[in-house]
């Protein structure tokens, strides 16, 4: 019976949108209609907040590697890029300025 809540609950819900105190509030409804003892319901919130951390993670990771994939099929500057162009043209300002003060 427990898996079987347990299932039902992780494909019925966005796992990843699950925050601690809706985990808990379903595994005291669950306790208090007497679906699961106390035991398997300390076991289900473990395992609920667990796997809804991992499925965040995952989620931002999924987001992050979609976002960094579009942006260079985009062709635009990265931070990077911004950074290094930065730095040529100050070099180049400071040669420009060197030459200037010697001629």
């Amino acid at each position: 019976m427990f898996d079987l809540i347990k299932k039902t609950m992780l494909t019925g819900v966005g796992l990843a949108g699950l925050t601690k105190d809706k985990i808990e509030k379903l595994a005291k409804e669950l306790a208090k209609k007497g679906k699961l003892s106390e035991k398997e319901g300390k076991k289900l919130v473990d395992d609920l907040l667990k796997k809804s951390d991992k499925a965040k993670k995952d989620l931002g990771a999924q987001i992050e590697r979609g976002v960094k994939s579009t942006l260079k099929k985009m062709n635009l500057a990265t931070r990077e890029d911004m950074v290094k162009l930065t730095e040529r043209i100050k070099k180049l300002e400071q040669a420009l300025k060197e030459k200037g003060s010697q001629g």
